[in-house]
């Protein structure tokens, strides 16, 4: 792999106490990374680039030993530069608040591994200790908070667990029918609100979401608070966090977000366009500071739904 494109931070896998039957590291190696050939692997422990903690290298004879770790590098054949930039919206001791565009991953992933949001901020501060403290879709742009430190990284995370976080988002989707008869006849009263409460089970393909029977896992808020030639601006507040949940709730409406190349049907792979993003967006994140209490309420700019659609009949197909 030569020609590859190696990360510029190593990524680590800890050993566990549970496995008894890899009596090596790389038989572990192999055995977890199953869409890494063994080829791969070996090759990679050769050219010295797979090490202990400590730094020292490990062999293809290095013993398999519990909880310790092994540092690797994800390499890809191409990676494809993504043409936006993150921007810090908000920064103290111990966190920041940043904008990710569409397109870039948080971490590196697939095809990507140097083009992501934490290794272009490691970069850009020299701080090898930024972490996401959760997670955003890599065709979803909008608000990311980032912890700082590793001593207080808990205390960011439990945000989340423990439901301390406001989340809003915007999306722009075609209008269903009934909303558009009511738009025809003025009748339509602005917001227009849902909420909407089912359970979100994974399908086929497995990285895909939907509607399944049985007890409720997912709680979306939506409200309909613009329209314009036929389309909506919508502000979505997940009440729960499940995967894709902003993205199947709108489409249980009728009215699937603008360049969802997952619902609500999956499109064939292609390489990305930058012409024609997911319309949804993580616009605002409030909580409060865990450490110094400080009320934050930080958002990005907001969709304009007339620019938007103006957008996207220049670029349709």
């Amino acid at each position: 792999m030569s020609s590859s494109t190696r990360a510029a931070q190593a990524s680590y896998v800890v050993l566990p106490e549970t496995v008894t039957d890899k009596p090596t590291v790389i038989s572990f190696l192999i055995s977890q990374f199953p869409a890494i050939g063994a080829d791969v692997w070996q090759q990679r422990i050769l050219d010295g680039k797979v090490h202990w903690r400590d730094g020292s290298l490990i062999t293809l004879g290095s013993a398999f030993i519990p909880r310790e770790r092994v540092y690797y590098y994800r390499e890809v054949a191409k990676e494809s530069l993504i043409p936006f930039k993150e921007q810090i919206l908000l920064q103290t001791d111990d966190f920041m608040l940043v904008f990710k565009p569409h397109f870039l991953a948080v971490n590196p992933s697939g095809n990507f591994v140097n083009e992501c949001l934490v290794n272009r901020l490691r970069l850009k501060t020299a701080n090898q200790q930024i972490v996401a403290a959760h997670r955003l879709d890599r065709a979803t742009a909008g608000v990311m908070l980032m912890s700082l430190k590793s001593d207080s990284r808990h205390d960011y995370h439990e945000l989340f667990k423990a439901g301390q976080i406001s989340k809003t988002y915007q999306a722009i989707a075609p209008l269903n029918a009934e909303i558009k008869a009511l738009v025809a006849q003025n009748s339509l009263t602005l917001p227009m609100a849902w909420t909407i409460k089912n359970r979100l089970a994974k399908t086929t393909p497995s990285f895909r979401m939907c509607i399944a029977g049985g007890e409720a896992n997912s709680h979306s808020e939506i409200r309909l608070v613009e329209v314009f030639a036929g389309y909506g601006l919508f502000e979505l507040e997940p009440v729960t966090g499940r995967t894709h949940q902003l993205r199947v709730h709108m489409m249980s409406l009728g009215m699937a977000i603008v360049n969802d190349r997952l619902y609500p049907e999956l499109l064939d792979k292609a390489d990305d366009d930058f012409d024609k993003p997911l319309k949804l967006m993580a616009r605002r994140l409030r909580f409060i500071d865990p450490i110094s209490q400080t009320p934050i309420d930080t958002s990005c700019d907001s969709f304009v739904l007339a620019d938007e659609v103006a957008k996207l009949s220049l670029n349709a197909d």
